[in-house]
């Protein structure tokens, strides 16, 4: 009889174990689907769900399929908030790997944190050290594209006097006080700051202000369309040696300002909106092996966002293999050691120490022409 229960007792476990082993592989996804963010976020979780395709078609991870779980943010904190406790409390996710919304990834990393779940993040880091334990950030730093911008005024134009023109999300402000620091290393004048909000349809005081304090450039820190209406604002006030120049964000974004603006409107771009300006090698080919993939699903869409997502899953899913398990802290601790691994948009080294993967500048300044990007090589 005890022989009998104790057969029956193992039948049960290994049967509820082989369906456990067949579950999917849950993975959260915040994103703002609406709002400023969505441009970079709909591609974010686009290519998260190509990357899980191609990896499931391959028989997936350890074994397992892998299902994202999207929750539209709609660009706001306390949406993002909702979202996450959901994906935590009822979907149980054992990670997640979301958008450029930086506010609403901040307002929830204490809740991931008591859940002990990882943090994969298109945005910069949440503020808190206990937070930032937890949190991968496949942003490059900010540093990166203000020194992009400041040295092409430095070493290509006479410009030596700027105004910086953001937005209010926590990304936008770091940028901007880092900025005026970056400004002064390459002997360029901050002349003054002006803010704006995401869905402002004029921004002509803004820049009025920034003109009569005599910059020659208006460094912009923010996504989203605003940069469109910026464009639009400097050709209605006759700006004609005004330069514009944005920061990382989707191409459509730029080739409506380039179409505006023409040579006056410049971006920063990792070297997948330009894949010319990367040379031959490791990192050439991770950017063709991803883009050959969008491009296949996508056609000429911009890439930008999609990449880093498409890095962020790649370095999470080594990262599971590497610990042979989906938990939590063994996923965390694993993603401490990803270092020099090679992503589409850049290498990326992480390390106890160091929770932001891009660690070398992967940008260069771009120039609309003929509605294709090119590299801005020489002055205006």
């Amino acid at each position: 009889m005890r022989l009998r229960v104790a057969l029956a007792v193992s039948a049960a476990m290994f049967t509820i174990h082989a369906a456990s082993a067949q579950e999917p592989i849950r993975i959260g996804s915040s994103v703002g689907l609406t709002g400023y963010s969505a441009a970079t976020d709909r591609a974010w979780r686009d290519s998260l769900e190509l990357a899980a395709e191609k990896l499931n078609a391959a028989g997936g991870l350890l074994g397992r399929k892998v299902e994202f779980v999207f929750e539209d943010n709609r660009s706001e904190p306390q949406e993002a908030v909702v979202g996450y406790r959901k994906m935590i409390a009822n979907d149980k996710v054992v990670a997640v790997d979301s958008g450029c919304v930086s506010a609403g990834n901040a307002a929830a990393a204490s809740s991931l944190v008591r859940a002990k779940v990882p943090m994969i993040l298109c945005s910069i880091l949440p503020p808190r050290p206990e937070e930032q334990k937890w949190a991968f950030s496949f942003l490059p730093p900010p540093r990166f594209e203000s020194e992009t911008r400041f040295r092409y005024l430095r070493d290509h134009t006479t410009i030596r006097k700027v105004g910086i023109l953001h937005d209010p999300t926590p990304y936008a402000m770091m940028m901007r006080d880092l900025g005026i620091k970056v400004a002064q290393e390459f002997g360029i004048e901050v002349v003054t700051t002006e803010s704006y909000k995401q869905d402002d349809a004029d921004m002509s005081v803004q820049i009025g202000r920034i003109n009569s304090a005599g910059a020659g450039a208006i460094v912009k820190m923010g996504q989203g369309g605003s940069t469109v209406t910026a464009a639009k604002n400097v050709k209605q006030l006759g700006l004609d040696k005004m330069l514009l120049m944005a920061s990382l964000d989707d191409g459509v974004l730029f080739t409506q300002a380039g179409e505006i603006l023409g040579e006056q409107f410049l971006f920063v771009a990792p070297g997948v909106q330009i894949p010319a300006s990367i040379p031959a090698g490791p990192a050439r080919e991770a950017a063709d092996e991803f883009l050959n993939t969008w491009r296949a699903k996508f056609g000429d869409r911009d890439p930008n966002a999609g990449a880093r997502a498409w890095d962020s899953f790649s370095v999470f899913a080594r990262a599971v293999k590497e610990a042979n398990s989906t938990d939590g802290e063994a996923v965390r601790s694993a993603m401490e050691k990803m270092s020099g691994v090679q992503g589409a948009v850049a290498k990326y080294n992480f390390s106890p120490d160091q929770h932001v993967g891009i660690t070398e500048n992967p940008f260069v300044l771009g120039v609309v022409r003929k509605g294709k990007f090119e590299v801005k090589r020489s002055g205006v």
